[in-house]
């Protein structure tokens, strides 16, 4: 089990938990395989949400000039 928040927004959707064999829950939903779509659009978000979280990190490291 691997409890996570991330908001997709494509598909204006949560994610809360995913298990290593791909399969993913959504918020108030059960375990599902996602689609083609779905796994594209989770990637997406999941990658933006890393760049913001190394902004985020910088910013506290003092990297990025405020």
């Amino acid at each position: 089990m691997r409890p996570m928040r991330l908001y997709i927004d494509t598909m204006d959707a949560v994610l809360v938990d995913y298990e290593s064999d791909g399969r993913v829950r959504l918020d108030n939903e059960d375990w599902s395989t996602p689609t083609l779509q779905e796994r594209r659009a989770i990637l997406h978000a999941a990658q933006i949400e890393m760049e913001r979280l190394r902004d985020l990190v910088m910013a506290l490291e003092g990297d990025i000039p405020v």
